[in-house]
């Protein structure tokens, strides 16, 4: 874990492994572009800790390897030591080469405990048979 404070802005970093990943297709499996939707449960090491989190996407495949996503998840842990929960909103994409690329935000509000007034922003880019994916974010406290 990194943690280096700016003027008005800290930003830490860490590493996430997903546990669990149950994806359906909604509608036809065999066309494009194609609508899928996925639960997965990710488990959250360094500047942000927390086990078994809650996280949802809704999936658009327009091929059988290339993509965007959407997503919501819900963490209940720690930031840098301070305990809470909050939500997090996700945007991304994907290629044929097995990358993943994300970027993420606290949803508004969303933060409780130590974390309220949680805001901040995130990224993190997976690679195809990694079993970690590192990530940075960058907050503060409104």
């Amino acid at each position: 874990m990194t943690a280096q404070t700016s003027a008005a802005r800290t930003r830490t970093t860490g590493h996430f492994t997903y546990t669990d990943w149950q994806e359906r297709a909604l509608g036809e499996e065999d066309t494009f572009p194609r609508l899928a939707h996925a639960t997965v449960v990710n488990t959250f090491a360094g500047g942000i800790e927390a086990a078994r989190t809650t996280c949802e996407y809704t999936i658009v495949y327009s091929t059988e390897k290339t993509g965007t996503f959407t997503g919501m998840e819900l963490l209940t842990g720690t930031v840098d030591g301070r305990q809470g929960a909050f939500a997090m909103e996700e945007r991304g994409s994907f290629d044929d080469r097995g990358s993943v690329h994300c970027t993420f935000e606290v949803v508004p509000g969303s933060a409780t405990g130590e974390l309220a007034g949680l805001r901040g922003t995130g990224e993190f880019t997976a690679e195809h048979g990694s079993p970690s994916v590192p990530y940075t974010f960058d907050y503060d406290f409104g």
